[in-house]
């Protein structure tokens, strides 16, 4: 599966897109200004977004990926 396809298939599950999820991980403290926070860990927030939207691991991993700069 490509990486625009786990974004699509997250959009199509949660009705979010990765902005929201920006703005949503801001809103929780793990982003600053667009940035990740060094002090946050990547399980903090795939269990977050695997608690609160219900997505798998895998794609949990793609919305962490987004948060680092990933685009393709």
């Amino acid at each position: 599966m490509s990486f625009q396809a786990y974004l699509d298939n997250i959009k199509s599950k949660t009705g979010k897109g990765p902005e929201d999820f920006k703005q949503l991980a801001e809103e929780k403290g793990f982003l600053k200004d667009g940035k990740l926070v060094p002090t946050v860990k990547a399980t903090e927030i795939t269990n977050w977004l695997k608690e609160d939207f219900s997505l798998g691991h895998g794609h949990a991993m793609a919305i962490y990926a987004v948060f680092k700069g990933k685009t393709e």
